[in-house]
């Protein structure tokens, strides 16, 4: 088995981490919060991501952003300022800019790192049971040696293409993600408008063209207001995927009109003091209340 390192554990690291333990390596954990490591079954807890990282064979980072990544990664106490085991996987499965992560790929390369960008897709509890689907950008010879490394995250791994290309795919998939949920709020509040009733709104819509699992698991949250607990994804952090993906398209010169509109909606939901709710609570951005509900 393996000598790895994790570093973040929030609510998709934590079960990311968990299936690596349980898979038989030997996980050394960083968390910026030290009580969400130290609660770890199985994990050795290290204080510094640079204490995580000496000596590992693969080091995976899930991280909320940029900063955050540059941090772990190439801060005083990072990763690129110790000593991983030559030739180690540097893996981030964080969503970032794509700018940052050609950048990070670079560092990585000149410590002599194996560079994956891995952005995921699945909820928490698909990270806990290792049901995740890895959006891959690499070298294939380096995805073909860490697999095995990867596999007790994932039921699938999609190799886009070179680094870059899992996280440009990623981020056109969450700005996609966006818009349909501004768009389910936006229709939801002319459905309550034209007086309906809301449970068949939603019995219908469940079985309708536009039931896309984003859809439907943020329509159902705004119908039943359901938004400060069980958080799964935070307004801010979709708008940071939004604004990702949107200085992606300015890269490649593409409009992205309708995921401007979504950025505005979100940018209204950050600007109520919402920004850490549930990413459906976007509904009180385009209408149904002023935020206090």
């Amino acid at each position: 088995m393996a000598r790895l390192a994790f570093l973040g554990l929030g609510n998709m690291g934590r079960g990311m981490a968990a299936r690596l333990i349980a898979a038989g390596h030997d996980v050394r954990v960083w968390n910026r919060s030290p009580d969400k490591a130290r609660a770890l079954a199985g994990a050795t807890v290290a204080a510094t991501p640079r204490e995580a990282a000496e000596d590992a064979e693969a080091i995976i980072a899930m991280v909320a952003d940029d900063a955050a990544s540059e941090a772990v990664w190439c801060g005083a106490d990072g990763v690129l300022a110790g000593m991983p085991a030559v030739g180690a996987f540097a893996v981030d499965c964080s969503t970032l800019s794509r700018a940052w992560v050609l950048e990070l790929a670079g560092r990585a390369r000149d410590k002599g790192l194996r560079y994956i960008d891995c952005p995921v897709t699945g909820l928490p509890d698909a990270a806990a049971a290792g049901r995740l689907t890895l959006f891959v950008g690499a070298e294939v010879d380096h995805l073909t040696a860490a697999r095995p490394l990867l596999q007790p995250l994932c039921e699938d791994i999609v190799h886009f293409g070179p680094v870059g290309a899992g996280t440009a795919y990623k981020l056109m998939i969450n700005l996609m993600g966006a818009v349909q949920i501004a768009a389910a709020a936006e229709g939801l509040l002319i459905a309550e408008a034209a007086g309906l009733d809301m449970n068949k709104v939603m019995y219908a819509l469940e079985r309708g063209q536009a039931a896309s699992p984003q859809v439907v698991r943020n329509a159902g949250r705004m119908v039943a207001d359901h938004h400060e607990s069980e958080i799964l994804f935070s307004g801010r952090l979709r708008l940071k995927d939004v604004r990702c993906a949107l200085a992606l398209a300015d890269e490649l010169d593409q409009p992205a009109g309708f995921g401007r509109l979504a950025e505005a909606a979100l940018e209204r939901l950050l600007a109520l003091g919402l920004g850490e709710l549930n990413e459906s609570k976007v509904i009180a951005a385009l209408g149904r209340d002023d935020g206090s509900g």
